[in-house]
């Protein structure tokens, strides 16, 4: 994979400090009597079901699928649960039409805490020159259960570059990352934009 180290960082909010750390039950248990504060503990979905994580997998975070969503068009998944899934990314490119409106999609499950402020990070580059740096937040996340098994978040609309210098094969490294900095999933992909579909 190709050294983005530098380019991958999450912006930080100045003055932010992490809080402390608690676990899904000193959270259930935190001022019971307050109601505003068990709508926000609902809202996060903490005392709903059972959680789904495997006490053995000690993945906080697990990113299931990526979709690539164009109006008018048929949504294209990628499965990242499989075996190899992610490492063959870079080897089969989607394909873009010049100035078509298109957004990502990404599934995924969070188990055993409370997952405090995702983000995505995304680095383009065309023949090894950078051409955009993203970065969208997706949010803090209680624990998946029987109740709500998965995620989805809808990326903002991004409108693919147009003209004849705009066509032609990119490379991107994506990261998602946390507010701890703990990377759950980093990979590297392609795709083409090109005159048509």
């Amino acid at each position: 994979m190709a050294d983005n180290t530098d380019d991958l960082v999450a912006s930080k909010t100045e003055g932010f400090r992490i809080g402390e750390k608690k676990t899904i039950s000193e959270y259930t248990q935190l001022d019971a009597n307050d109601e505003s504060l068990n709508r926000w503990k609902a809202s996060l979905g903490l005392n709903a079901g059972e959680p789904i994580g495997d006490p053995s997998d000690p993945r906080k975070c697990i990113i299931k699928s990526l979709t690539l969503q164009v109006e008018g068009r048929s949504d294209v998944v990628v499965d990242l649960s499989g075996a190899g899934a992610v490492e063959h990314l870079k080897e089969k490119p989607f394909t873009i039409k010049e100035g078509a409106t298109f957004r990502i999609k990404v599934a995924f499950e969070v188990h055993h805490e409370v997952l405090s402020g995702l983000k995505y990070l995304q680095v383009v580059r065309r023949k090894g020159i950078r051409v955009s740096k993203d970065e969208e937040m997706l949010g803090s996340y209680a624990p998946n259960t029987t109740e709500k098994r998965l995620y989805e978040k809808q990326f903002h609309p991004e409108e693919a570059p147009s003209g004849m210098l705009a066509r032609g094969s990119y490379n991107a490294v994506s990261k998602f990352i946390d507010d701890d900095d703990h990377t759950h999933l980093m990979f590297e992909w392609s795709f083409v934009i090109a005159k048509d579909w």
